[in-house]
């Protein structure tokens, strides 16, 4: 089966959800707002507090409206217009124009994409970046737009993945015995394996009662969603292994080929500049939380933990494992470290 062939089976299979949002999304010629100017809906499942909307969405919108190009940009943020999956099936049928969205929901269709969220794939956020410009990582974007149809503008860290847990977590060692809440998707399954992880799968929205009830013994998340979850209720110990760069990716659809050339630039560099912002305002955030952390004693933060000796873990596991283009991916992004 060629690429059109799967691109076409895939749009088909998700057909039914796209219709349940397409009334409050773009056209495949985007949507016409005051001044005749297009408008382009930009989706996410962040929240508007979180510096992937404030640092990301919204200076997409920002820059593209202050280009004065002919484009607007309507945020639907907090999953407004559907899940993950809904919204990557909406882009490839053009009723959402742009979408965050994470690596590992993109290998629904695509697989090798999702290795971008693989553990310690990445050694930092100027890593991922070194990657993405790179002659392998812009061949990663094109093998996907072969697959979907669907462009990528850019790709930006989230934020590095921390344990939490009633106790430090410092060596894989520790991670014995414990059940750990890791997300469903197979990449991240993938990933607890590769580290040496028992994974209990809990829907993020039942995190806190799952680690209340004991259901699970520990979780890992960003910074950002630690902080959000208030998670110190119920568990007393942050270890920062910083095993796994959240990676978001700016998705845009078919409606990119239907804008001209000003337009696609200033689109371009509209994505651009939130990288650069979303990158930064993740590191400053986190900074500041894990501060606050330590001074108010909500959490012990343990600092002392042997990275080197998850990240040699996880690389071999991953290195004896995968296969085919999700091994190429893999060793083309640790070929890009320094």
């Amino acid at each position: 089966m060629n690429a059109r062939t799967k691109r076409a089976a895939w749009v088909a299979l998700v057909a039914a959800p796209t219709l349940a949002i397409a009334g409050c999304s773009g056209s495949d010629d985007g949507g016409e707002s005051a001044g005749g100017a297009t408008e382009l809906t930009l989706a996410t499942s962040y929240n508007e507090d979180q510096p992937q909307h404030t640092c990301g969405a919204e200076v997409i919108k920002e820059q593209v409206e202050s280009a004065d190009v002919g484009l607007t940009v309507e945020i639907y943020p907090s999953s407004q217009l559907g899940g993950d999956a809904d919204r990557i099936s909406a882009v490839a049928s053009g009723d959402i124009d742009i979408d965050i969205q994470g690596a590992s929901a993109l290998g629904a269709v695509y697989e090798p994409i999702s290795v971008l969220d693989a553990a310690y794939a990445f050694d930092d956020a100027d890593h991922l970046q070194r990657f993405m410009e790179s002659e392998e990582g812009q061949q990663v974007a094109t093998d996907f737009a072969d697959a979907s149809g669907v462009n990528v503008l850019g790709a930006w860290s989230a934020g590095a993945r921390q344990f939490t847990a009633n106790g430090p977590i410092e060596d894989p060692s520790d991670l014995d015995g414990m059940r750990l809440r890791f997300p469903g998707s197979p990449q991240f399954l993938l990933n607890a394996q590769a580290l040496g992880a028992q994974a209990t799968e809990v829907a993020y929205e039942e995190l806190y009662l799952a680690l209340q009830q004991g259901t699970v013994d520990g979780q890992e998340n960003p910074i950002t969603n630690i902080a959000s979850l208030n998670l110190q209720e119920v568990q007393s110990h942050v270890s920062l292994t910083s095993h796994q760069l959240n990676t978001n990716l700016v998705i845009v659809s078919d409606v990119w080929n239907d804008l001209d050339g000003d337009q696609q630039e200033a689109l371009q560099a509209a994505v651009d500049q939130a990288v650069g912002e979303v990158t930064q305002c993740v590191a400053d955030e986190e900074e500041a939380t894990i501060q606050e952390w330590k001074d108010s004693g909500d959490w012990t933060v343990v600092e002392d933990v042997d990275v080197e000796a998850f990240q040699d873990e996880a690389i071999s596991w991953f290195e004896e494992n995968l296969d085919g283009d999700s091994l190429a991916v893999f060793e083309a992004i640790r070929g890009t470290a320094e």
